[in-house]
């Protein structure tokens, strides 16, 4: 099941895709009632996903990011790797949704890519043996 918050007609929401990811223009959302992170029900709401604009799938309080926590990073800005990792804050409105523009602050000077991952875990997981890293 693939949850996705959204927005149409000026209205938030959560809903449930639905259709072929072969067939593009056949994905709907079904928008559900409650939270995702809930039991929740279906409505008989739907929209073609690409009537609706995707959001961030959660709106996030804080942002802490880890910088120079690596060595080849750290050697790449000419310095070597701290004994404890470099922490930032990033704000609530740095997090956009699929297909959104970043937009720079005017008085940026330099910006640089930097690749991210996320990995979303289906269940409880503490210290799991590389073996048993794909269940």
């Amino acid at each position: 099941m693939r949850i996705a918050r959204f927005t149409i007609s000026d209205q938030i929401a959560y809903g449930v895709v639905d259709g072929d990811d072969e067939d593009a223009a056949s994905l709907t959302v079904n928008a559900i009632d409650g939270h995702p992170f809930a039991p929740f029900e279906r409505t008989s709401a739907r929209f073609a996903l690409h009537d609706v604009r995707l959001l961030p799938p959660v709106l996030p309080n804080k942002l802490i990011g880890i910088g120079k926590n690596y060595a080849d990073h750290a050697r790449e800005m000419g310095g070597e790797a701290p004994r404890t990792p470099v922490m930032f804050l990033k704000p609530s409105t740095s997090v956009i949704g699929p297909g959104e523009s970043v937009v720079l602050p005017p008085q940026s000077k330099q910006v640089e890519f930097e690749g991210e991952i996320a990995v979303v875990i289906g269940r409880l997981a503490k210290d799991v043996p590389p073996d048993r890293v794909a269940d």
